[in-house]
């Protein structure tokens, strides 16, 4: 029910996740991650938010993406509904497809990418989002979104597309986290969005907020900057 792609740009330690589907809120069904645990994208027909959990928790004590999906899929008797992916924090990718997801659906990885999809209007979709990413120019923000439109003009979701999310994070910037959770026209929301939010008052504003590399920070903010907080 979702086409979804993790990334790692190991030249400028940033990771990507983003993800589309034909129903709603797929940001908070879908995404999970943060710079110190790597990524998740967990879906399917009956999708487990506690794996996309489980399996940062592994990364992060020092198990590959590989491994991860292996161990929590493995334990769950409801494995054949649903659908993982993960990105750990070296870029390595781990992906699972259960055997009663609903077709088209598979996955794809290349070099710290891996993309998956189940109830897609064909298995071109996949690859179509793959190619996207690898093909596009920008940071991974634009790269990601460019992904998600390769993928829907290759059909993507078979019921059309109804939501849109993208979450960027590193050391050394505060995370980016866009969700759309409902639109007739999610992936140009999520473009809209992404320039707002990386443009104007609110773009400056999050360069003054703490990071991991940076966790005191605390630069006063211009009072034409509106904060978040």
């Amino acid at each position: 029910m979702t086409i979804s792609i993790l990334a790692y740009d190991a030249e400028t330690g940033t990771y990507g996740a983003a993800a589309t589907t034909g129903s709603l809120c797929v940001g908070g069904w879908v995404l999970r991650g943060d710079a110190e645990s790597g990524l998740s994208a967990s879906q399917g027909s009956l999708p487990s938010t506690l794996w996309g959990t489980q399996v940062l928790e592994r990364m992060r004590a020092g198990q590959s993406a590989a491994e991860a999906v292996f161990e929590v899929a493995d334990a769950d008797a409801g494995r054949a509904h649903r659908q993982l992916a993960a990105l750990d924090p070296d870029g390595g990718t781990g992906h699972f497809t259960g055997a009663s997801s609903i077709p088209a659906a598979g996955a794809r990885q290349a070099p710290s990418v891996v993309v998956t999809g189940n109830l897609l209007s064909g298995d071109d979709v996949i690859e179509a989002c793959l190619q996207g990413y690898l093909e596009a120019r920008g940071n991974m923000a634009e790269r990601l979104i460019a992904a998600l439109e390769a993928a829907a003009m290759a059909g993507g979701d078979s019921r059309g597309l109804l939501s849109a999310a993208l979450l960027v994070v590193s050391r050394s910037d505060p995370p980016l986290s866009l969700r759309i959770d409902y639109s007739e026209t999610p992936l140009q929301d999520l473009s809209d969005l992404h320039r707002r939010a990386t443009s104007g008052a609110y773009s400056e504003w999050a360069r003054l907020v703490p990071t991991l590399d940076e966790p005191e920070r605390a630069e006063p903010f211009s009072e034409t900057v509106t904060p978040a907080g």
